[in-house]
């Protein structure tokens, strides 16, 4: 801007100009007073590094070696996205498919089963083998409802209402994923009964694809630690699989018995005729001779109390643990045992007296004697 340049305005389009510049009192200037106080406001601007108006230069178009840069840089781009989001397609997949691992151990066709067994008071232990087909059934039978499903196993105790008929109670839902085929589970409050089921469960909707035998947890204190692999479990199969409900009736199409066989290498059944079999001897048992055979049983009595309190049972003082525990050991011979237990505080200001009854008999049933072949 020259004054020159401004000299070729009228005064009407400088008042203009002014306006828009915003110069303090150009509507009282003459025109020479505007090209003046316009020359002195593009000095200030320039001074204080505001730029002048210029007319835009036009960018220069891109090459195309730099357009098709620019797009076999998005190509690439759009490829890692689809790959990553294959991958985490495929790894959702994998873990929702509960028939994985029996693909990948069994080589022939894969039984839908599950089967829990007891490890002590207060765990439990799932093992499971379900089919392709049985998933792609859930699939077909949840809809929609598939893509927002997850796998669980379903928890229940089995409560009795003092007959012969029971019921179940829902505990919880514990979620699980296709890369296993076995869960530990913690259960409260021996002893109890409980029953299993494995599906999918979407929302409130649940797809039941296996359910378990029926198991009771023994009581609290008693020394029944397994280990969790099958060698130790075979040192004591009996007491497990019997635990496990396995002798019994309940046993949902035999599958706990199914999998004890494959994983021990022997028949399960009777006690008496699987690991002995009649005239397992080589020769019948002399019938003349009597088969020496005693039984008998002891009582253990535990509790919990003040670790300063004095605790008697039947009169006689039972030591006390440095936590208030405590606990007595004696024979129960046949008969009725009463059994006053008291508690009472150091100073004999407070008493508590619990009284256990309990009655010992027992039957010596007629001996079998068992032919060979029999």
């Amino acid at each position: 801007m020259t004054a020159a340049t401004l000299k070729t305005h009228t005064a009407k389009e400088l008042a203009s100009m002014a306006k828009h510049k915003r110069v303090p009192g150009w509507h009282s200037m003459r025109k020479e007073e505007l090209i003046k106080a316009l020359l002195k406001q593009a000095k200030a601007e320039r001074r204080n590094g505001k730029p002048t108006s210029r007319k835009a230069t036009p960018s220069r178009p891109q090459s195309r070696a730099a357009k098709a840069d620019g797009r076999a840089k998005t190509d690439r781009r759009k490829a890692r996205i689809e790959k990553r989001l294959k991958e985490l397609r495929d790894k959702l997949a994998k873990s929702k498919d509960l028939a994985l691992k029996a693909e990948q151990l069994n080589n022939g066709e894969t039984k839908d089963r599950l089967v829990v067994m007891v490890r002590d008071p207060f765990w439990l232990h799932a093992y499971w083998e379900l089919s392709r087909r049985s998933v792609q059934r859930a699939q077909a039978a949840l809809g929609h409802d598939w893509h927002l499903s997850h796998p669980v196993l379903r928890v229940y105790e089995v409560v009795r209402d003092g007959t012969t008929n029971a019921g179940k109670r829902l505990v919880r839902d514990i979620p699980v994923h296709g890369g296993v085929n076995n869960w530990y589970i913690d259960v409260q409050s021996p002893p109890k009964s409980f029953q299993l089921e494995i599906g999918y469960l979407a929302g409130e909707r649940f797809y039941s694809l296996a359910r378990s035998n029926r198991v009771t947890t023994p009581h609290a204190g008693a020394d029944d630690t397994f280990d969790r692999n099958w060698a130790e479990v075979a040192k004591d199969f009996d007491r497990i699989y019997a635990m496990s409900d396995g002798y019994a009736d309940s046993d949902t199409n035999g599958h706990l018995r199914e999998v004890f066989e494959e994983q021990l290498h022997r028949p399960m059944g009777n006690p008496m005729e699987t690991r002995f079999g009649p005239g397992a001897a080589g020769s019948p048992h002399d019938a003349d001779s009597e088969m020496p055979f005693e039984l008998d049983t002891e009582l253990i009595v535990h509790g919990q109390t003040a670790p300063d309190a004095h605790v008697t049972l039947r009169g006689e003082p039972i030591h006390v643990r440095s936590d208030g525990s405590f606990a007595v050991r004696f024979s129960l011979p046949d008969r009725r045992h009463v059994l006053p237990v008291v508690a009472c505080s150091p100073d004999g200001g407070q008493q508590r007296t619990i009284v256990l009854a309990i009655d010992r008999n027992t039957k010596i049933m007629e001996a079998v004697i068992r032919e060979p072949g029999e």
